[in-house]
């Protein structure tokens, strides 16, 4: 056997320095030395074996490394035979590792932000911090071992060849790297100077096409409602060179220095992109790459079936297993069988045949006559069952095998469950749940060590059908009478065993074995092994599945072979036991795989009197796997000395489902000699086969795997679709046809048809063959001399966009990027997961508990870079996780599939994440482009030509979206109010003719009236606090007055005063005295915007705005006249004001909008009023009626409920402060039961507070009366798209409680106008009378049409549906219309545009400081540009279409129906579309189950992690957070994600309810959900606690705020991951 690649062909190393060189790599893989140290003890042993580096100096030739020669010149020799002691440069195994480390020289200066992580989540441990873990494995398959030319931490780093500048890449790689995470740190360079470090934020030569990242980075125009500025500053935009907030304050943070390198990162010109489409705007098609025309094609002739040699005739083979068995059994009772050790070494137990023949048909016997069920037998012949035998305990699963062979029973062997959760078991146990299974046979041991329940029997496992557990020791058993034997049926087609597989996905199945297939197969491995009896077999597999059981369990019994086991335990305590057996037992075969060779060699120090002469064959089971060609090469160098033949080693292929497939047999059975071959991965990726020539450092050496088995026929067929040939270069599947395959899946006829029964056929379609062949899951190619050559499996194919990866080779690469000191080489696993109908690559490896937080993350990067060069395919995530958590297979190794699994179901848990989707996703649509300006302004109406017409409502066919409430003049209102101009006369009016009615009644958190207020009390009240007005404040008719009161009968009180005396009030929200520092610097704030006057408040309010601390804060000289309205004296005012005319300014409504903009809004007397009747219409609101509000009372619907309509209409109002809520959440719906109101309202936090708070207690609140059958309608109250899901879940949950069906809707309203639409009362008069209007009504809308401003129906659970719900109906008065945002014409039914709006309640315009009237008249004055150009409307700023339904309304008319999308502010531009924030959100929030969605309480705490001491940085800082607090502070709501937009990039924010150590679980979910639902890349993924998200008194998320919080670095986060 050709030896691996070694320039000291002329010098070959001495025995004794190998064997130094191998304790060096074990020192150093133990960490007992470092690497430099490593370095000088290596250098200076093979100092004399190396002639002088040419162009260095020589007396620094000890500190490198050791050149190989010129590869060039080794590529160029011609191939010719070598004897087998010589070695070739083409095949040495550390040609990767070079290549690695060649490709990473490119990258020495390129750096990447580095993520963000709380110090909390960096003290995140392993499961066993101080344990070092199981280094044994890399994967299922074993894969600790090195693939060719892994990283230099075996015995093969002993050969010199590694390039002298290797060392000089791997320590200037934390210089280079260092620089990367400067900015994350005090005192690193500011966000100023990011022009010097973008110049090396880049990563070259990706390939994927450019984010659309640049488009933001470039003037370009841009249509939207014009921001309104009365505090905020509009965003401005970012072309500047100092990043700024949405405020234009300047940003020195670590978050946006980061966030800017990553910009400039994704700037960077990436590979050629690919050629796109997209068709229709909402059929967005994914691009489907198209073949590159430079690709290798297959160029050789068509691959001819290749057949092993015939099956020896003439030798005397028993004719059955079980013949073998009984003969040996009895001609040789005593010969040993099975030798079994413990984990010291020793031999516990030795199985004689004549022993394994008698217990065999103990257990038969008892199977078969001992088991009755109801007097019937549990067990007939064919029936499953179980093996549950530990990997230490051959002897008994040896027994219970063939003891279920006697008895014709099926053996379905499986591994031990430990706990409940172990990696597979839920699979493992569909697999006997449909295999039928009943009865478990284990040892007492095993049983014993078995979970148990309170009953003390076995647990049943999850996902497990109920099972029978038996004891099969000799004392459970039952002695048969002499001379029973079983008629066992052992040699047809009926099934003699089943071997579970697990896919790649995870699933289970069962490979069932026939008679025929068994015997063939031990038939045929006796003949290519050249098995003989007495041979002793060491057998290190687990010998209940593959090849240790083919060999050690059944050959050997055909053989009447001596087998010694191997346990898994000795193998880690000692590695070098199995050739310690080999010596002392004299064994001819020993079966191991690569991963045993590999730790042998770390344990070979000091043991000089081992031998391995006896041993005829070495098989290494894994020889299909690429890397083993590394343990094969680096175990024959060691062992050579010690009498280990080159031509003993065998590697082989095998697959569940053909069993062996081919072997490489010894000179003396047949064999020809060894083959290995250098592929070009890039041809490979493609399929094809092509040998290196050019000497690229991209390459893959493989080994043969031998020649066919014998009676079997291979050939290779395409991958996928119709199994054709391949042609001799070309890559396929490997098929086998042979009578000792499998022969089905068990119970599944489907799958079992297109893997066992295929029939390859050549290119012209002619069948191959009569017999069908078996897939084996194997994909390789027929090499010289007619040898096998396995490149891959299918179960580790990756097909990214049309080239294939194989997973072991990104191990490989991975392993060669210096992991020693960052991660466990055995720990690393790599799997694709499917996203955005592509697959996607991830690699997750255990890192070590010392390795830091940057020496990890440059790691990653450099993982990264190295995977970029030598595949030419990008990483979609990469992620380490703590020592010790990746789920283990059972003989050690990384079960993949289980952690697949968790990777997807967010439960991996790892401490750091690399996301790469901007390389990896290549196949989005193409960004939509905007189309040019119409040519008529009809054309934008229904998208047709410019002749079409207008007639009346019509246009081309299709009615203008325009639908009116019912009007306010044909209306019945006996009420005498509405003969009243001005509210201040109704509440005269009323204290005059009912004095006594009741208005309003306040409740505490415990239900108690606190506060109530009749007609006539409140009107003194207001009297009083007039009178104060003009006497102390000394105060003219039109002064502003602030009004900072908590929720109450004083706010309503001071309203009216104010009224009373011509004053406008302001409603403030008071400071919280506990955070003075941040929240009196709002208050302060208003008032002076306001240009109020005056303060009134309370007597409370007073000592804490003039107090010490209020000083500390603010200049309280500078307080205009604070007035405490708690003992004014009773006085009256001369006369009430009278406002000279209707238009006379009523109030200012200062409230914050969902973009986080601060603004008042005037509403003059006549809209006051106007909106007072309109509710009072729509809602039935008559003195006799009793409402109960659980509203904010500062601002919009809310304070017009609060404080306005119950005097105008008369009715008495229950309130309840939200706040209240949070001590007793109970207290809304516990008064309305109490009050027996029949309407009430809400936002969308009570509900969802209620929702959530209340779930379990539906019970609770039943028993102490809570009734909720008066409710007639309650509505939500909100600025936003109906939450349905929100609403219906509420309405199914207080149903208990008697909750009407129909009860509950929605309202919306909005700055320009607080009540356009509002549910009338469905079950009063109005609804007797048919005059009601119909139910609320949902339709389903394609999200995608949305995108592009279409509207475009769907039935319910289409693909991409989004459900939508009517807003309520239109007030009285109210009219609306739908516009286009770009042209201001109107649209037709169905078509989304703007919602415009004409009311008698219309706001008369904004309140500014600046005057900006250009903002004044395009929101409250705007004019159609066609059709009705003579209406004013005003613009609502929201999305939204009219529909005209089947239904009716009170008119007879079909009711046209009003449906919320979204605010026009908040859309997201991305890729040419429209998105809104909200649909992302749900999209994210239905990603992982710990994204927050519990309750918090938000007050002005947050405001202390805004800015801590309440020192602003600049007055646009300051007004921005007090726009927030505004309307935030003390409010009770729930929330979970929130998405902005910056530069372009998308950034998530999630609240994590959870661990923070589960952080990290999100980053790659959020991307995923966002990236198939939405076609979006996330640039940033912030993860937050609970409470950190900025929201509004209705529940609606600030998401410009938490913006600014953001870039400022002050939301304290989680984790911060930059999506690269």
């Amino acid at each position: 056997m050709a030896d691996r690649g070694c320039p000291l062909e002329t010098a070959p190393l001495p025995v004794e320095v190998r064997e130094s060189l191998a304790e060096l790599e074990l020192e150093l893989s133990e960490g007992d030395i470092t690497q430099k140290g490593y370095e000088k003890k290596r250098a200076k042993l093979l100092a004399r074996y190396i002639p002088l580096i040419q162009g260095v100096d020589p007396c620094l030739q000890s500190e490198s490394r050791v050149p190989g020669p010129s590869l060039t010149t080794a590529a160029l020799q011609p191939q010719r035979s070598r004897p087998t002691t010589a070695r070739d440069e083409r095949f040495r195994s550390d040609v990767h590792t070079e290549a690695v480390q060649a490709a990473l020289a490119k990258y020495k200066e390129r750096r990447m932000p580095m993520p963000s992580k709380r110090r909390s989540v960096l003290a995140h441990s392993s499961v066993d911090a101080y344990t070092p873990p199981d280094t044994s494995s890399a994967s299922e398959d074993e894969g600790s071992v090195q693939r060719p030319g892994q990283l230099s931490s075996t015995v093969l780093q002993s050969h010199p060849g590694a390039e002298p500048w290797l060392d000089r890449v791997i320590q200037g790689s934390s210089t280079s790297s260092s620089a990367s995470s400067t900015s994350s740190h005090p005192g690193g360079r500011p966000a100023a100077a990011l022009s010097d470090l973008a110049a090396h934020a880049h990563i070259a030569d990706l390939h994927s096409a450019p984010p659309d990242v640049t488009t933001g980075l470039v003037d370009r125009p841009h249509c939207e409602r014009p921001q309104v500025a009365s505090v905020r500053a509009a965003p401005r935009g970012y072309g500047g060179s100092i990043l700024e907030t949405a405020d234009g304050v300047p940003v020195h943070s670590r978050v946006s220095s980061k966030i800017q390198q990553l910009l400039n990162t994704l700037k960077r010109p990436k590979r050629p992109p690919l050629k796109e489409f997209f068709v229709d705007d909402f059929e967005e098609l994914l691009e489907v790459q198209q073949p590159d025309p430079n690709q290798p094609k297959p160029e050789g002739e068509e691959v001819e079936v290749l057949r092993g040699e015939p099956l020896a005739t003439g030798v005397p083979w028993p004719p059955s297993l079980l013949a073998a068995l009984q003969r040996w059994g009895t001609v040789q009772p005593k010969a040993p069988c099975l030798t079994a050790l413990d984990t010291a070494g020793k031999a516990i137990h030795t199985l004689t045949y004549g022993k394994l023949w008698s217990r065999s048909l103990k257990l038969a016997y008892t199977l078969l006559n001992k088991l009755t069920s109801k007097n019937e037998p549990l067990l007939k012949p064919g029936d499953r069952v179980a093996l549950v035998f530990p990997n230490s305990d051959p002897v008994m699963f040896m027994v219970a095998f063939y003891g279920c062979l006697l008895a014709e029973l099926v053996p379905v062997p499986i591994e031990v469950p430990l706990t409940r959760k172990d990696a597979g078991s839920q699979q493992v146990g569909f697999l006997l749940g449909s295999c039928g299974v009943t009865l478990a046979l284990t040892t007492d041991a095993c049983q014993k060590g078995l979970p148990k329940s309170q009953t003390g029997e076995v647990v049943t496992f999850k996902g497990w059908p109920p099972l029978a557990w038996l004891v099969i020791d000799g004392k459970h058993l039952v002695k048969p009478p002499k001379d029973w034997l079983p008629l066992a049926q052992d040699t047809g087609a009926g099934t003699a065993y089943i071997e579970y597989k697990t896919s790649k996905e995870g699933s289970t199945v069962g490979v069932t074995v026939s008679h025929t297939s068994l015997l063939a197969q031990c038939r045929a491995l006796t003949q290519a092994c050249g098995y003989s009896e007495a041979e002793t077999l060491t057998n290190v597999l687990d010998f209940k599945r593959d090849a240790g059981l083919w060999h050690g369990v059944l050959t050997s019994v055909m053989n009447r072979m001596h087998v010694v086991s191997i346990p898994y335990a000795l193998m880690k305590a000692n590695p070098l036991s199995w050739i310690q057996k080999v010596c002392s037992y004299k064994a001819r075969a020993a079966l191991v795989k690569s991963r045993d060779m590999h730790w042998s060699l770390l344990a070979q120090r000091g043991q000089r009197d081992v031998s391995l002469s006896s041993l005829r064959m070495l098989i290494v089971a894994d020889g299909a796997n690429p890397w083993s060609i590394s343990s094969c090469d680096a175990f024959l160098n060691v062992f050579q000395s010690r009498g280990l033949r080159p031509e003993a080693i065998c590697p082989c292929a095998s697959s569940p489902e053909a069993l062996t497939v081919a072997i490489r047999r010894p000179p003396d059975l047949g064999g020809p000699p060894p083959r290995k071959a250098v592929l070009s991965m890039h041809g490979l990726s493609y399929g094809v086969v092509r040998v290196d020539t050019e000497e690229k450092l991209s390459v893959l050496t493989v080994q043969d795997v031998g020649q066919v088995m014998p009676g079997a026929s291979v050939c290779v067929v395409k991958v996928e679709g119709t199994p054709y040939l391949c042609k001799t270069d070309e890559v396929g599947e490997i098929c086998v046809s042979s009578s000792a395959t499998g022969t089905a899946y068990y119970g599944l006829p489907g799958i079992t048809k297109s893997v066992f029964e295929t029939v390859p056929v050549t290119v012209g379609g002619a069948p191959v063959s009569e017999r069908p062949f078996t897939r084996t899951g194997l994909l390789g190619f027929i090499g010289p001399d007619n040898l096998v050559f396995v490149v891959g499996k299918l179960d580790g194919l990756m097909v990214v966009g049309v080239r294939r990866h194989n997973a072991d080779d990104v191990v490989a690469t991975a392993l060669a990027v210096e992991p020693m000191k960052f991660v466990y080489r055995g720990r690393i696993a790599v799997f694709s997961v499917t996203v955005l109908h592509d697959d996607r690559i991830v690699l997750v490896a255990e890192q070590r508990p010392d390795a830091s937080e940057e020496d990890s993350f440059q790691w990653m990067s450099r993982v990264l870079q190295a995977i970029d060069s030598i595949h030419q395919v990008g990483v979609y995530c990469l992620a380490l996780v703590p020592a010790n958590t990746l789920p283990k297979a059972p003989l050690g190794g990384i079960h993949i599939s289980e952690t697949r699994q968790r990777f997807l179901g967010g439960t991996l848990h790892p401490c750091n994440v690399l996301m790469c989707p901007h390389t990896c996703v290549t196949n989005l649509p193409r960004p939509r482009q905007k189309q040019p300006a119409p040519a008529s302004p009809w054309e934008p109406l229904l998208e047709v030509g410019p002749a079409s017409m207008i007639v009346g409502n019509l246009v081309a066919g299709k009615r203008i979206a325009q639908a009116s409430g019912r009007e306010l003049a044909h209306l019945e209102d006996s009420d005498q109010a509405r003969k009243f101009l001005f509210l201040a006369d109704v509440l005269q009016w009323r204290a005059h003719t009912t004095p006594d009615h009741p208005l309003f009644v306040l409740l505490n958190a415990k239900g108690t009236v606190t506060s109530t207020a009749t007609c006539v009390q409140l009107h003194k009240r207001a009297e009083r606090v007039a009178a104060a007005l003009l006497e102390k404040g000394r105060l003219d008719p039109g002064d502003h007055v602030a009004l900072v009161y908590p929720p109450g009968v004083d706010l309503i009180a001071a309203f009216y005063g104010c009224l009373y005396c011509g004053c406008v009030p302001v409603t403030v929200r008071p400071p919280h005295p506990q955070n003075l520092g941040t929240t009196l610097p709002t208050v302060k704030m208003i008032v002076e915007v306001s240009k109020s006057a005056c303060v009134l408040t309370t007597q409370a309010i007073t000592r804490l705005l003039k107090s010490k601390e209020a000083a500390a804060a603010v200049d309280i000289k500078t307080w205009p006249t604070i007035l405490d309205t708690d003992d004014i004296p009773k006085k009256k005012v001369a006369s009430v004001f009278r406002p000279p005319s209707p238009d006379v300014l009523a109030y200012l409504d200062f409230s914050v909008s969902t973009t986080g903009i601060l603004a008042g809004v005037k509403m003059s007397h006549a809209a006051t009023s106007a909106l007072c009747r309109s509710i009072k219409l729509q809602c039935e609101l008559y003195p006799s009626r009793q409402i109960a509000i659980c509203l904010d009372p500062y601002c919009g619907l809310g304070f017009a409920l609060w404080c306005l309509c119950s005097v105008y209409s008369g009715h008495q109002s229950v309130l309840v402060p939200p706040l209240e809520l949070e001590s007793n959440v109970s207290l809304w719906l516990s008064a309305v039961s109490q009050y027996k109101a029949r309407v009430t309202f809400c936002s969308y936090s009570v509900m969802e507070m209620c929702t959530k708070g209340l779930g379990a207690q539906t019970g609770t609140l039943r028993m102490k009366g809570v009734n909720l059958s008066c409710v007639r309608t309650c509505m939500v109250v909100a600025e936003e798209r109906p939450r349905i899901a929100l609403t219906q879940s509420f309405s199914k949950l207080f149903k208990d409680l008697g909750l009407p069906a129909r009860a509950v809707s929605t309202t919306f309203g909005c700055r320009v106008n607080v009540a356009i639409c509002l549910q009338p009362n469905r079950l009063g008069k109005l609804a007797e009378q048919g005059t009601a209007g119909p139910d609320p009504t949902t339709v389903y809308v394609d999200m995608r049409a949305l995108r592009h401003d279409r509207v475009r129906l769907v039935e319910r659970g289409s693909p991409h549906s989004l459900p939508l719900m009517e807003s309520g109906k239109i007030l009285p008065g109210v009219k609306v219309v739908i516009a286009h945002t770009e042209t201001k014409g109107p649209l037709g039914d169905s078509h989304l545009g703007e919602i415009w709006v004409s009311s008698p309640h219309n706001a008369t315009g904004y309140y500014t400081v600046y005057g900006e009237e250009a903002l004044h008249v395009d929101h409250f004055s705007a004019r159609l540009s066609f059709g009705d150009t003579q209406t004013v409307w005003a613009r609502t700023g929201y999305l939204g279409f009219l529909r005209r339904t089947e239904l009716t309304d009170a008119s007879g008319e079909r009711h046209d129906a009003l449906y919320v999308v979204g605010s026009l502010d908040e859309t997201l531009e991305l890729r040419g579309m429209r998105y809104h924030p909200i649909d992302i959100e749900t999209s994210v929030i239905r990603a992982h189950r710990s994204i927050a969605e519990w309750l918090l309480v938000l007050s002005s705490s947050w405001a202390e992690a805004w800015c801590p001491g309440g020192t602003w940085p600049t007055v646009a800082h300051a007004c921005s957070f007090a726009s927030w607090h505004f309307a935030n502070a003390f409010c009770v709501t729930a929330c979970h994600s929130a998405v902005f937009t910056w530069t372009n990039l998308l950034v998530v924010v999630v609240e994590l309810d959870g661990l923070e150590q589960d952080a990290l679980d999100l980053v790659a979910l959020v991307t995923n959900a966002v990236l198939e639902e939405h076609f979006l890349v996330v640039g940033v993924v912030v993860i937050v606690d609970p409470g950190v998200i900025p929201i509004n008194s209705r529940g609606e998320k600030q998401r410009m705020h938490l913006r600014d919080g953001f870039l400022a670095d002050q939301l304290d986060p989680v984790y911060v991951a930059y999506n690269m």
